[in-house]
């Protein structure tokens, strides 16, 4: 019977532990690196945390999220630069904080995404409160108020109402509560990126009709009066939108309702109002 030599094992077994001490000594946080790195952030403030008025502060900026498409809350100007009521309300809101804003633009359909892993401390896109929302976000107070308008081309006779809908194609934003409004009176939904695709769709005929919000319907009319489509119904009920964060973000949104309330007070808010709709659009 063969001797077994248990040499070469040792050996193998203590090169293992050296190694395997070697690699704790490179430090406690290497796993962070696939994780978004969480653990420790070198002093810098902390962008995967939930938002707080503290973390705001450390940072200097209120990172917020926008479309950049949806006029005129949020768009690009001729000269490309971002610019809408959501903006200068959101900008206005981030100087009353005592810090600067950054914008983070991004599709409607993924907004509520980047909110959700961090990406955003708020987002500022005319976002309607809705019960469902209210389960799984926090709302600062509403500073806009609207309705849904039923837009279709201007030639179009059939649909006269939002009952009309039933059967024809609707262009709709999937994740919008306007979407709701064509569902529930039984069209078929063609999904898009915005309110400005869903016109594209619309005047090149590839559907019958938009659900859309009252004030981009009157934006895009006082912007292009000849622009062939018409408002043939509105809801009863009016939304209100208001900046929207994630739970846990509760003093921050404390001291963002100050700064819409200040700015309401001294007359800021109406100007940025008037700018954009002539009127106050917070009633």
């Amino acid at each position: 019977m063969r001797k077994f030599n248990f040499l070469p094992i040792v050996l193998i077994v203590m090169a293992l532990l050296i190694s395997a001490c070697g690699n704790n000594d490179k430090g406690a946080n290497t796993n962070n690196a696939a994780t978004g790195d969480t653990g420790s952030n070198n002093g810098k403030a902390d962008t995967t945390a939930t938002a707080t008025l503290e973390s705001v502060k450390a940072s200097g900026k209120l990172r917020i999220g926008t479309e950049g498409t949806y006029a005129p809350f949020t768009y690009h100007d001729a000269a490309g630069k971002l610019t809408g009521f959501d903006v200068d309300i959101a900008t206005e809101v981030s100087k009353r904080l005592g810090v600067q804003p950054e914008f983070i633009e991004t599709q409607w359909d993924g907004i509520f995404a980047g909110l959700n892993s961090k990406r955003f401390d708020t987002v500022f896109n005319e976002v309607s409160i809705t019960d469902e929302r209210k389960q799984k976000y926090e709302f600062s107070d509403p500073y806009i108020v609207s309705k849904a308008v039923l837009i279709v081309s201007e030639d179009n006779t059939d649909i006269k109402k939002f009952a009309d809908l039933k059967g024809k194609k609707a262009a709709q934003s999937l994740t919008s509560n306007l979407t709701q409004i064509a569902k529930s009176n039984g069209a078929e939904i063609v999904a898009t990126e915005g309110f400005n695709q869903a016109i594209d769709l619309l005047t090149s005929k590839r559907v019958d009709a938009t659900v859309n919000d009252g004030l981009s319907y009157l934006d895009l009319k006082k912007q292009k009066p000849d622009a062939p489509i018409k408002k043939v119904d509105e809801s009863a009920d009016a939304s209100h939108s208001a900046a929207v964060f994630n739970k846990g973000s509760e003093d921050l949104i404390k001291a963002v309702n100050k700064a819409l309330a200040d700015m309401k007070a001294d007359g800021t808010y109406l100007k940025i109002s008037e700018k954009y709709f002539g009127a106050d659009v917070s009633k």
